[in-house]
């Protein structure tokens, strides 16, 4: 795990010396129509193009689960290499902020990268800041953490939990109330998927 000052890490996709851009998360708070259009489903996208982000740099075809849960929480799982998490110099771990900071590829210029609903990514920060609560729990080869956040605002620090042996992302989420989320899983099954993905839907 590389140790040093987190301002002299090289920013590929977000700022690892910002924590949190309140600014950012309000702004998207503000638009949900704008963030999020086609609501949950373009939520679940934005999560799901991590995943097939991290089965393409490991040159293999990767799997994804979405479930729908009963108490109306969607999660998005991964066997990728889980996010990115590094040691400061005073040795506590820190997690790439996707989820409090913009996506510099999608945030600070013009971009035609759309998702598989024709709609544009903007990065996995949108889900967060419209989510009354998410979980990011991320499993690497040394170590695991969980994180907790409230309309994109860390509630908790960064938590340890014990690892199994595998690697992966996992992000569930209470979508924002003024969002749609009629007919998930049929939408998603409608959809053309990701080239990297074998994704499974699951309700509970």
């Amino acid at each position: 795990m590389p140790t040093s000052d987190p301002a002299t890490w090289v920013t590929t996709t977000h700022e690892w010396a910002v924590a949190v851009d309140h600014a950012h998360l309000e702004a998207i708070r503000c638009d949900p129509q704008r963030y999020a259009p086609g609501g949950a489903l373009h939520l679940v996208l934005e999560v799901m193009a991590y995943a097939d982000e991290e089965a393409a740099a490991c040159g293999r075809r990767g799997t994804c689960v979405v479930t729908r849960h009963a108490d109306g929480s969607v999660s998005v799982v991964d066997d990728g290499r889980g996010t990115d998490t590094r040691q400061q110099r005073d040795g506590a771990p820190i997690r790439k902020p996707v989820m409090a900071t913009r996506d510099v590829r999608f945030f600070d210029g013009a971009h035609d990268v759309l998702l598989p609903d024709g709609y544009p990514r903007r990065g996995i920060s949108v889900v967060a800041a419209l989510s009354t609560w998410l979980m990011h729990t991320n499993r690497r080869t040394n170590g695991a953490w969980t994180q907790r956040y409230e309309h994109g605002i860390p509630t908790s620090g960064l938590v340890p939990v014990e690892p199994t042996g595998e690697t992966g992302t996992a992000v569930r989420f209470s979508v924002d109330p003024r969002l749609s989320v009629d007919d998930l899983t049929g939408r998603l099954r409608a959809l053309p998927g990701f080239g990297w993905l074998t994704t499974t839907l699951e309700s509970q």
